[in-house]
């Protein structure tokens, strides 16, 4: 091992493997490229041309198999030097071709390390290898072209030395050459396969390639072949795509692609390059390289000849490419589609084929029903979509009448219209293709031109497609299978984007439009369509999910400001809204699209029940607020905020009342309950200081939460709402305040102590709401240093202190409440701890019982002790005689014998049970 000193200059401790070549080869090798570098730039052997060409030639034939990765900076530099002589000596033209044909077998290394070490140098000779399109010889340029397609061959390295076209050296020394190949490939091994083309990234070789177009005006036969190699440079890797496209490639393919081309070739190949640079590069780039006047006009000018050309398949899918590049630049606002009517031209072809166009433009286009003319019909109708950001396009498309053929399109089969009588022509799977495209472009143009919309009928001939997609897929709705057949498939996506249509009209809030669609039956024919899809249960089914959610919000949107239109949405409405209800919030993660299902219909029962009494008393009946109730506990804290709505627009109804106190859920939950549940789950998310029982901790900011704190120093204009304001509406609170206004605040079912320390808040909020106003415009005259007079300063003061009093006296009646239930909870202890004297006294008396028991009837000393002393008792208690009868009355006595003894199993003597027998005797009376 030893240090080796590249051609670059660089030192490195790097052992040098020699692979069976020594180093003093490698060595003579790199001397001996100096020495050729030397005498090409020494000006005293400048005029020796023979000799240079002796020498270039001897180099080139010792670099037969390719150039070593660490002499290519200076082969860079000789074929620089043979550049500068070219235009003096011709010559140097055979050795530059010979150089670039040599440039297409894979780069030598010697080592493995040196494709890492060497990667800077190969990247600037890739691009010297660009720089040499300057040369004008068309020879020159070819070779270079072929150099750079040879990197994407898969042609094995022997076989390019096959190909080697060189006729500067006889037959004998190229078989020589070949013969000693295997030797020489025991020195140098070659690059890995894809080294150049990673490296090419990374060079300036496509920016020059692109550049190198403007030069070959005077070669056409060359174009072809320079536009074959940049696609297949944009078709490899998004960093050449964005090499080309830094260098305004998609410009200057568009300028050039209709130029003067025998071969016929430069058309497409732009072509494919554009769709390359779209698909791997960035769309925007394109898009903005291509919308000035100059490429609109080229893009027109090559769409017109191959529209007026077309006879090959391959002419056809040309047309279509280029109509999708028309389609991308039309998405730029500051295209010049219309400018260079082009725009004019698109949006009249179209109505073709199904209309015969009396135009002279239009005429003998051969315009049929195959199939890529089906594909362009598509397209047009998709390029409608970005014409349409433009407002001069609308007055177009009136002129042209495009709302009527994109209602002819979507109307039924079987429907015809007086303005364009006779029927289509294409297959019933395309013509719903078409349907759906229609639809589609519908959605973005309708709310663009209203007055022709209505002109033409647009509601009309959207409720009856409506329609024939339910009946012509009735099977599908009862087949309760997601797996249907694809034209039913096609049927349901028909029915979405409908619905997407009528939504896309009914949202711009125009009278007359909502009108028209009211009176021809839209509402009850949605609810309808809503009930027979509920009634199938298309739980896992997301697009039917999606249609049910985005015709409920149609419905709302309908009923929601007219009384007459609640009126028409009815009980019926009710009746649907309850059954979506019942299926509550389980699978409101899904993923299917369930969650707009729920908000949807919660919304439909704030649009089209509450306001009309009629409608609410039936909704109130059925259990409608009992739902909502359940919904409220059971569903996710995004769906509160609406719920919560529609239950205090319920409130106006006195009915609702009653339903909301004798709600229960599942574990016997009150509705006040529950709202203050939700009242505390909220204040904790706003971050508002509470203590442990829920109680204010600061009286001077009851309400105040951590954003209001935290944007406290920022100052409103008057023109706008401050803190205080805004924040009504972005929780809960206002809304369950006045839910408990309604309720009242007294006798409430179901509140525990921390309930009712909640609902001392709740009470109180407006008040605090008003002082915390009072106190930002304080602190807002105090900020701008305003002078008030003494009136107006005590009365601001005494308003913001009367605020924080209210505030201190609901802290003492919270602390007389947690005082409440301390001394019953010492009631309920001293009464507990009462009960266990009581259990432990009558224990030891039991006890006691059992003792005396026990000594009776084991010592008979004991049990005539315990005869005696009941006798005695007994004589104690008798009542005195008063009357001589009962002297004089014989007196009875009874004799007492055990019949028998029973065990009852208790203690004591209780556990033992006696059964006496007795027999009255006489007493003798005195003669």
């Amino acid at each position: 091992m030893e240090l080796l000193k590249p051609a670059d200059g660089r030192k490195r401790d790097v052992p040098v493997i020699s692979h069976g070549g020594s180093q003093t080869e490698v060595s003579a090798r790199s001397s001996e490229l100096h020495k050729v570098i030397s005498l090409l730039e020494d000006p005293l052997t400048a005029n020796l041309k023979e000799r240079h060409l002796f020498v270039l030639k001897k180099l080139l034939n010792k670099n037969n198999n390719g150039f070593l990765l660490r002499e290519l900076t200076g082969i860079a530099r000789v074929l620089q030097i043979c550049t500068q002589k070219v235009n003096e000596h011709p010559e140097y033209l055979l050795i530059l071709c010979e150089a670039l044909k040599l440039c297409r077998l894979p780069f030598l290394k010697e080592r493995a390390s040196d494709e890492l070490d060497y990667a800077q140098d190969v990247t600037d000779f890739l691009s010297h290898l660009g720089y040499l399109m300057r040369v004008c010889d068309a020879e020159v340029r070819l070779n270079v072209i072929e150099s750079v397609k040879s990197f994407y061959s898969c042609v094995p390295f022997n076989h390019q030395l096959d190909s080697m076209d060189n006729p500067t050296k006889p037959k004998s020394q190229t078989r020589l050459s070949k013969s000693c190949f295997s030797k020489y490939s025991l020195r140098f091994q070659q690059t890995s396969p894809g080294y150049r083309l990673k490296l090419l990234e990374l060079s300036d070789l496509p920016r020059t390639l692109l550049l190198s177009m403007a030069a070959l005006e005077n070669q056409p036969a060359l174009k072809p072949q320079l536009l074959r190699t940049l696609q297949t440079l944009s078709n490899s890797s998004d960093a050449n795509c964005a090499s080309i496209l830094h260098a305004r490639g998609a410009e200057t393919i568009c300028l050039h692609m209709n130029e003067p081309d025998p071969s016929g070739q430069v058309l497409p190949l732009s072509s494919e390059i554009l769709c390359n640079l779209l698909g791997r590069g960035n769309k925007e780039e394109v898009s903005t390289q291509l919308s000035s006047l100059d490429c609109v006009l080229s893009l027109k000018e090559a769409f017109s000849y191959i529209l007026q050309s077309a006879s090959q398949q391959s002419d056809l899918q040309l047309r279509n490419d280029l109509l999708m590049i028309i389609t991308v630049v039309a998405e730029n606002p500051n295209s010049a589609l219309m400018e260079s009517l082009l725009a004019q031209q698109l949006v009249h072809f179209i109505t073709l084929p199904e209309e015969k166009s009396p135009s002279c433009g239009a005429h003998n286009l051969g315009l049929t029903y195959k199939n890529e003319n089906f594909k362009m019909k598509k397209m047009l109708l998709n390029l409608l979509i970005p014409l349409s950001k433009d407002l001069t396009a609308l007055q177009l498309y009136e002129d042209e009448r495009v709302m009527l053929s994109l209602l002819m399109l979507v109307r039924p089969p079987g429907v015809l219209s007086e303005h364009q009588p006779g029927s289509c022509h294409w297959s019933s799977i395309r013509q719903e293709e078409l349907q759906l495209q229609a639809l589609v472009t519908l959605t973005a143009i309708a709310p663009l031109m209203l007055n022709d919309y209505m002109s033409y009928q647009g509601n009309n001939y959207l409720l009856l497609l409506l329609d024939w997609c339910v009946e012509s897929g009735a099977s599908y709705f009862q087949s309760q299978s997601f797996h249907a057949r694809e034209g039913k498939r096609n049927k349901k996506t028909l029915m979405l984007h409908c619905i997407r249509v009528l939504q896309s009209v009914t949202f711009q809030g125009v009278e007359f439009v909502n009108q028209d669609l009211c009176d021809q039956g839209a509402i009850h024919q949605l609810l309808e369509i809503l009930m027979q899809m509920e009634a199938r249960t298309y739980e896992d089914d997301e697009v039917a999910v999606e249609i049910m959610s985005d015709i409920q919000l149609l419905l709302s949107t309908l009923c929601e400001t007219d009384l007459h239109r609640k009126e028409l949405f009815g009980l019926q409405g009710a009746e649907m809204a309850i059954q979506f209800l019942r299926k509550g919030s389980s699978k409101f993660y899904s993923g299917l699209g369930h969650n707009k299902l729920l908000l949807s219909t919660v919304d439909c029962v704030w649009s089209g029940i509450v306001g009309c009494y009629q409608i609410e008393d039936y909704f109130l009946e059925k259990e409608g607020v009992f739902l909502l109730l359940d919904l409220l506990s059971t569903s996710p804290r995004c769906v509160h905020g609406v719920v919560l709505s529609t239950v205090l627009d319920l409130c106006d109804n006195p009915n609702t009342l009653p339903h909301l106190l004798s709600w229960r859920d599942g574990t016997g939950q009150t509705a006040p309950r529950l709202l203050l549940q939700l009242w505390r789950e909220e204040e904790e998310d706003l971050g508002v200081s509470r203590n442990r029982h829920g109680g204010i901790v600061d009286p001077q900011r009851p309400l105040l939460n951590c954003f209001q704190l935290n944007e406290s120093g920022l100052t409103f204009s008057s023109n706008k709402a401050s803190l205080a304001v805004m924040e009504v509406s972005e929780n809960l609170r206002a809304k369950i305040y006045f839910i408990f206004y309604y309720l009242g605040f007294q006798e409430l079912p179901g509140l525990s102590t921390e309930d009712y320390v909640t609902l001392s808040i709740v009470k109180r909020y407006l008040d605090f709401k008003v002082g915390e106003v009072w106190e930002e415009i304080s602190r807002e005259v105090r900020r701008e240093n305003v002078w008030l007079f003494s009136y107006d300063e005590e009365a601001l003061t005494n308003i913001c202190k009367a605020s924080e009093d209210t505030a201190r006296r609901v802290v003492e009646e919270q602390n007389h409440i947690l005082e409440q239930r301390q001394k019953e909870d010492i009631r309920r202890e001293t009464h507990f701890y009462t009960e266990i004297k009581s259990h432990r006294k009558q224990e030891a008396l039991m006890a006691k019982s059992w003792d005396s028991y026990v000594s009776r009837t084991s010592s008979y000393k004991v049990l005539k002790e315990v005869k005696a002393h009941r006798e005695s008792y007994s004589e104690s208690t008798r009542p005195k005689v008063k009357d001589e009868e009962a002297v004089n009355r014989p007196a009875k006595h009874f004799i007492g014998h055990i019949l028998a003894v029973e065990s009852t199993g208790a203690k004591g003597p209780a556990g033992v049970r006696v059964k006496l027998g007795r027999t009255a005797i006489k007493a003798k009376t005195a003669t």
